[in-house]
């Protein structure tokens, strides 16, 4: 089956380790990613499970996925996902494997996030248009997120 990928990457003031920190610690992720509740067992064949909604009980949609590599500070991928939606199913069977990648640099360090296993057809491209602003929009979060942080 063809797929494709959406990759974004942004350039943050902040040093890398506080910038991994972010992408797996369950506060962070709730703040930055406006979520309900987030649960992270973060190492290699780890969980990592967020939700969202006004209820806890009754969420309006679940992600979780199976982590398959944590390298600390620099790389962590999620696979095997599990998506949920009280709306109802996707119109395709998720496979995608979701890839955060963070870049030392003198000053601050890069995010990159690759999200790859989209269909080609136009069955996911409704899925795969929201994940392209998704993560603008969760970029703009974490960037708000660290600008809390002291």
């Amino acid at each position: 089956m063809e797929s494709r990928t959406h990759v974004h990457e942004e350039y943050f003031e902040v040093d890398s380790a506080t910038l991994f920190a972010a992408l797996h610690t369950p506060s962070a992720i709730r703040t930055w990613w406006q979520a309900a509740a987030a649960i992270v067992v973060p190492e290699e064949g780890g969980r990592y499970l967020v939700s969202w909604g006004a209820e806890e009980d009754d969420p309006d949609y679940v992600v979780a996925a199976s982590i398959c590599a944590f390298e600390s500070g620099v790389r962590l991928v999620l696979g095997e996902h599990y998506y949920w939606a009280k709306e109802g199913p996707l119109p395709f069977e998720m496979k995608t494997k979701i890839e955060f990648v963070v870049r030392p640099l003198d000053s601050g360090a890069t995010l990159r996030v690759t999200q790859g296993g989209f269909p080609a057809g136009p069955e996911a491209d409704e899925y795969f248009n929201a994940c392209v602003k998704g993560w603008r929009d969760t970029f703009a979060g974490i960037r708000s997120y660290l600008a809390a942080c002291p």
